[in-house]
This record gives structure tokens, sequence and C-alpha cells, in this order.
């Protein structure tokens, strides 16, 4: 919180509507509570269920773990992010290394989230490309083996709002998926519950032109973990519809459609020339095409509560009421302690790394229903879901 083409792709939405059905609640009758009842109804449910139902809501998802805190998609970030009491980790944003290992960095461009820079040896690998039609300067995954991506170290991505996080420049290396999905089980042992993540399928469309196509590569680890079934607690997602087509064919996982701005195109539809845009994805048509693959919608908080000229919030929209209409949950993007990431009207000064009313912003964007929402403040988003369900 960032393949097959999506016009016609709808292979198999039999069965994953039914899945929805069946992963969600017959009825979506949990869908059709109003915020606080469905949060309390699944707390009491607690984590003996199974599948989505079995989350708590709103569910607070670590985004790349714990980034608020430590270098993000890290394993110290996602054990962090365990230890707040995250109740899912974004673990992690998947791309591919040039022998087709996935690995997880927010971009495969990975100048800002590495120290890649002082390594002499790599200076040459510093290029330009086309980046679903953004040329962007820098280093980049599939230009490395994973031997040579491991000799690397993660940095924190935007120093400037968080100059602490910088102490832990040059302490972890870059994770594998598959390493990813060994620590899962690891931790759902150690901590007695458990371990849920929500990986990313990055600029799919692009990797797959370059002949590492993402998703046949996290079928086939998950198959491998025994975690590709409807129930498993890996929910993949991707600002790439047809990437999640795709992976509806290949894996019976919840799976997620992001959005993003709603001027924007998802990068599939414009080598597509599908001349939609997010605003026609948030449609009521455009939500029950999306419920016919997958479970669940990660729009931009600005999808659920748009900000007016000034940066502060407008009225909301009707996203969260007509996503659950048609059996989708909701997880938007991303609420951070910082100032800069916060609503106008919740900044507290102007200081670049100060914290602002996180809470009274978290108390906003609950109160409109939504099913839970990414943070890079996981201890943040539990206290404020707990004063939202206390009323």
């Amino acid at each position: 919180m960032d393949g097959d083409q999506a016009n016609g792709q709808t292979q198999g939405t039999g069965r994953r509507a039914l899945l929805g059905a069946a992963v969600l609640g017959a009825g979506g009758a949990v869908l059709g509570l109003s915020g606080t009842a469905r949060a309390a109804e699944s707390r009491t449910a607690g984590h003996g269920g199974r599948g989505l139902k079995s989350l708590p809501v709103p569910t607070i998802i670590g985004h790349r773990g714990a980034s608020g805190y430590r270098p993000e998609h890290t394993f110290g970030s996602y054990e962090l992010a365990l230890d707040l009491g995250a109740d899912v980790v974004e673990a992690g944003d998947l791309v591919p290394t040039k022998d087709g290992h996935l690995v997880c960095r927010h971009e495969p461009e990975i100048g800002g989230t590495t120290d890649v820079a002082s390594h002499p040896e790599f200076a040459d690998r510093r290029t330009t490309k086309v980046l679903d039609g953004v040329p962007t300067t820098g280093w980049f995954t599939e230009d490395f083996t994973l031997a040579e991506l491991k000799t690397l170290r993660a940095v924190e991505r935007i120093p400037a709002n968080r100059p602490h996080n910088t102490l832990y420049d040059g302490r972890w290396e870059i994770p594998t998926f598959e390493e990813v999905l060994r620590w899962q089980d690891e931790q759902t042992r150690k901590r007695g519950k458990q371990v849920w993540i929500y990986p990313e399928t990055k600029h799919p469309t692009y990797f797959r032109k370059l002949g590492l196509g993402l998703e046949e590569r996290v079928a086939k680890l998950l198959h491998k973990y025994g975690k590709d079934g409807r129930n498993s607690p890996v929910i993949l997602q991707s600002f790439e519809p047809s990437s999640i087509q795709r992976l509806n064919r290949l894996v019976d996982n919840p799976l997620v459609v992001l959005l993003s701005s709603a001027n924007s195109r998802p990068y599939d539809f414009v080598e597509a020339n599908d001349p939609r845009t997010v605003a026609d994805l948030v449609t009521p048509k455009g939500l029950r095409e999306i419920a016919g693959y997958a479970q669940g919608i990660g729009p931009t908080l600005d999808l659920v509560i748009p900000k007016k000229a000034d940066g502060t919030l407008a009225e909301p929209t009707t996203l969260v009421s007509d996503a659950h209409k048609v059996g989708l949950v909701l997880h938007p993007y991303t609420m951070r302690n910082e100032n800069p990431f916060l609503p106008a009207e919740y900044r507290k000064g102007t200081a670049a790394d100060a914290y602002g009313d996180v809470f009274g912003a978290f108390k906003t964007y609950f109160a409109t229903g939504i099913d839970g929402v990414f943070t890079d403040n996981a201890d943040t988003g539990l206290l404020a879901r707990a004063d939202f369900l206390k009323g």
C-alpha cells in the first residue's frame, strides 16, 4: 500500500462465487451488519474459525510488517508486526530474481530499499527501464541472481519521515517468499496461533513480458507448502485484475483486487487497451464483476472517504455498502502515524516525522464499516480498534 488480459476473463467465476460465499459466510450475513456489530461478532468467533471469517473485524494488517518502526519487508519488520499484535502481516510484495526466485521488496527497483548503491561490484547494474509506462532509474531485482541479492541489506525507504528506523539499516537481508512461508509455519508454532500473511504480485504484466511470470511461481510454492486452499492463511492481492484472475485458476486462496486512485488505470488494462479506470471498477457493475473471481478489494483510503482540495476529508462514498452488497470485504490502505500521511484535520504541526491525531483518523475510517485496514503501525491500529469496539 503498486498474463491474461482483464477483458472477459471470467473462467471459473462460478467456483469462486461459491468459494466467496463459503469463506465469507452464507448469504454474507456477517457483511450485512454494521461495522461495530460485525466487529463484535467476528471477535466473539475468535481465531477458532476457518478462512477469512476467523479474522477479527476490523482486521489490522501489518503493512510490509511493522514498517513504521523497522525497514520494510524484513524479518525484523514482520516479526515486530506479530509482536505488536497484527492480525495479518503483509509479507511480502513479490518480485522475481534473474534466476526465477520470488523475493520480498516493495518494488523491483531496490535503490531506495537496500544498500546496493554502496556495492561497487554492482555499479554497472544501474540502469533505466520503463516500468508500467514510467521511466525508472536504479537497480532491478530481475538483473540479480538470488545469491547476489542475498549479499545486500535492507535500509529504511523514507528516512525523512522515519529517521529512527535508520538505526536498523543494514541489519536484515532480503527475504524470499519461500523463506516467508517457512517463517509463517515457525511463527505459528512458536506463538500458538495461526499466523496470516497477505502477499502481493507486483507488476505482473511487466514481469510476464520478461518471461518471469509471477502467478505460476506463487502457486507452485503455495502448493509445495500446502497453502493453496480456500481456508489457507494466505490472502493474495494485486493491482492488476488479470493477475488475480490468473491466480483464481491456479489456487483456491482468498483473493483481493487492489484499487488505486479513481482516475488511474490498472496497467494490464493499459496493455489490453481496456479504457476502464478504477472509477469504473468501483461502480456496482464493476464490483459485481470483481466478486466473480475475488473475495475482496483493497482500495486506497481516498476511495472510501475522498479528500477536499484543502486535504481535509469530504463525505464518505458508497463504496463500502456497494462492495458489501456483492459479498466483497474491504481492506483499504494505508494508515500511517506521521503527519504527511494523515488527512489535514488530523495533523499536529508540520514536522514530517511527527505523529498526528491518528486515533481520530482511525475512528473516522472504521465508522464507514470497512472490514480492515493496512497500517504501518499495528499497535496503534489495535488500540484504535479497541476504542472503536467500545463505542
